[in-house]
């Protein structure tokens, strides 16, 4: 691929990859800014379903002007190559970080939903519905600062969905369970997404969990949401309660508006909503699923007849009884227990090393071929040791399933000041520190600094970066001002001549000479240069303050 694109945009290195789409970190030649450009696959160029979702993320996105909302630029297609270009942001998704934190704290989480709600307030608004929202799409910036971004499923209201045979889009995380029941999206699922993602932050783990989509989405239909309180007696019941609401299968509990959920995270600390009642909502409506062709088919349960004759219901009852007694017993003396049909639940192991970590795995009885691991940054882990497991700590799972040991090699390596050091020093200091980097040299010729003296550098002080990632540094380097004497400065008045080669980087010294010692040729007249050393038409190289050109007059 052509490292420049529209003849503008100089992609320097792939910073992301996805369904449809690369994504680079470029350089904006015309205004000289780093930028982000997105650039469709050169396969998928000629799929119309996929050049529309790709149009349309540019739309939608260039449409919203918010703090929260990664700017799009530019959006355009070159020798056949469809791309959008946007905003660059340094730092990590909200997913990485929920991986190498885990749950995070209240005030975090509400602030990180708080920013969110806010973009997504102004996309409705716009008539937008994102569709996708997930930690995934949601860019974090070192100060705290929220991202959302990719809005490449995105619908505007009542307008046609990109979907072809009921096919659901989104992911199965955070689909609400009207898109998996066939709906018109709404600004309903937004809102869902947001209460599953406000679980997340302040679990670590997304509520539902399975080993495919299908799975997770059918549990999104039929199983209630889990209360965030039994993992963390102290988050306020206000803040439960939003998740709740967010969260309710059926659209009319839901919020009804993005803007009302702002308002209850706006108010959730307060100290009169910190002992509210639990929300409760009404029971969910009884819903037929089954899979056909990997797809759901959902269907609402006819109700039944009301008349029903009275031994019926006394022998149903009687029968229910019966089984209910005998499980129990079966229980109570531990002929059945409910480990195969709730999973095994994954040991705590974060922190602990990686063999550790796979030791306690496979003693618990997972199978360590179906143990994977991630090599993560982590501020607060050191290399080597686990930061993560996906699912969490303590999540039941089958011994089939795939686990994630996300394992921490260390932190970010923070650009330190190296404006006067040399180049050897420099290339020390990132050996020293195990950073992969490309550095590129400029020279400056400079006479009041000493020859290979660093003289700036494009990468900012305290900015954090991936040490093993694919980083480069530019550097100015002074270097020492070479010239001729040039043979005019002979017969120049002093000042003259000694301006002439300090523009020339040089440093001059003049001494007076007595007339006698000169020759007839010299003697050109008082205040004049008459001769220098080193001679007219001499190379000269200034190297730094210890070399200099001596005027001499009479």
């Amino acid at each position: 691929m052509d490292k420049l694109i529209a003849n503008r945009y100089l992609l320097v290195s792939n910073i992301g990859q996805g369904g449809m789409a690369d994504v680079y970190k470029a350089i904006d030649t015309i205004l000289n800014r780093e930028v982000a450009v997105k650039i469709l696959r050169g396969e998928l160029s000629h799929d119309p379903m996929t050049l529309l979702r790709f149009q349309r993320e540019a739309s939608a996105a260039s449409k919203l002007s918010h703090p929260n909302v990664v700017d799009v630029y530019d959006v355009g297609e070159s020798e056949g190559r469809h791309y959008i270009v946007m905003e660059y942001v340094r730092g990590r998704t909200l997913k990485q970080l929920i991986a190498q934190r885990g749950a995070l704290n209240l005030d975090e989480a509400i602030d990180i939903m708080m920013q969110l709600a806010s973009a997504i307030s102004l996309a409705h608004e716009k008539h937008i519905i994102h569709r996708d929202i997930k930690p995934q799409n949601v860019l974090m910036k070192d100060d705290g600062t929220v991202k959302i971004t990719d809005f490449g499923i995105a619908v505007a209201h009542d307008s046609i969905q990109l979907t072809q045979n009921h096919t659901v889009m989104g992911s199965a995380h955070y689909l609400a369970p009207e898109t998996t029941r066939g709906e018109a999206p709404s600004v309903a699922v937004d809102i869902y997404a947001l209460g599953i993602v406000f679980y997340e932050l302040l679990s670590g783990k997304v509520p539902f969990h399975g080993s495919t989509p299908t799975e997770i989405a059918v549990k999104h239909l039929r199983e209630p949401m889990p209360y965030i309180r039994d993992f963390n007696p102290t988050i306020p019941q206000s803040v439960e309660n939003i998740i709740l609401k967010a969260t309710a299968k059926r659209i009319d509990q839901r919020y009804g508006s993005v803007d009302e959920m702002i308002d209850d995270l706006a108010h959730c600390r307060m100290p009169q909503n910190a002992h509210v009642a639990r929300l409760e909502l009404d029971n969910d409506p009884i819903l037929s699923v089954k899979v056909e062709n990997g797809k759901l088919q959902v269907e609402q349960e006819k109700t039944k007849k009301r008349h029903r004759r009275y031994w019926i219901i006394a022998a149903v009852s009687s029968l229910i009884t019966a089984v209910v007694i005998t499980v129990v017993l079966l229980f109570a003396t531990g002929v059945f227990t409910l480990d195969p049909l709730l999973g095994t639940p994954i040991p705590s192991i974060v922190g602990l090393s990686q063999q550790e970590a796979i030791d306690q795995l496979t003693e618990a009885g997972f199978d360590e071929d179906n143990i994977r691991v991630e090599q993560v940054l982590s501020e607060e882990v050191e290399a080597g040791d686990v930061a993560a497991v996906e699912p969490g700590e303590q999540t039941r799972v089958s011994l089939e399933d795939e686990i994630v040991l996300q394992v921490s090699r260390g932190g970010y390596y923070v650009v330190e000041n190296y404006v006067g050091m040399t180049l050897s020093q420099l290339q020390q200091t990132f050996a020293e520190n195990g950073v992969n980097i490309r550095i590129r040299q400029n020279e400056v010729a400079r006479s009041d600094v000493t020859k290979g003296t660093i003289l700036s550098q494009s990468l900012s002080v305290g900015e954090k970066i991936d040490p093993q990632g694919d980083n480069e540094i530019e550097i100015t380097v002074a270097t020492s001002p070479t010239f001729t004497i040039p043979s005019s400065i002979i017969g120049m008045e002093l000042q003259q001549a000694k301006d002439l080669l300090n523009s020339y980087g040089a440093a001059v010294v003049t001494s007076r000479i007595s007339e006698d010692i000169l020759n007839e040729e010299e003697k050109l007249g008082a205040g004049l240069v008459v001769r220098t050393d080193p001679s007219p038409q001499e190379s000269y190289t200034q190297e730094g303050t210890d070399s200099y050109i001596v005027l001499y007059y009479y």
